[in-house]
């Protein structure tokens, strides 16, 4: 339950941080503005992060990567932050970050959106069953 509390209280940081760039820059710029601009929050609030860290993607039991994929965030080693710009989150964007999830071997994720009039983020679980 510990890491639980952890996690909700690590992802409230993180929206936080989202809210304020966006209350600051609005919608309408692209996907690196806001992932610039969350850099700097990042930093502010003193969340330890990596940002687009490539991942290589295995399939079944082949030995050698078919691909990478590049998440925009990882924070404090067990968060997922994959951010959009868009004017509304669509099931593609829901289902790109189930599968970083899953290449990222990480539990929970978060997808915000910065592209509408109101920033819009969904939280991700990845079950492990």
């Amino acid at each position: 339950m510990e890491s639980d509390l952890k996690h909700h209280d690590l992802t409230g940081k993180i929206i936080g941080a989202s809210y304020r760039v966006h209350q600051f820059l609005g919608n309408g710029f692209q996907e690196v503005i806001y992932q610039r601009a969350l850099v700097y929050e990042f930093e502010k609030a003193e969340l330890t992060f990596e940002r687009e860290i490539d991942q290589q993607i295995f399939y079944r039991d082949l030995e050698y990567p078919i691909g990478t994929r590049r998440a925009d965030f990882v924070v404090d080693g067990k968060v997922l932050v994959e951010i959009k710009a868009v004017s509304e989150l669509e099931d593609v964007h829901m289902a790109q970050a189930l599968n970083y999830l899953k290449a990222y071997k990480l539990e929970v994720g978060l997808l915000i959106n910065f592209g509408s009039k109101s920033m819009e983020f969904k939280r991700l679980i990845l079950s492990r069953r």
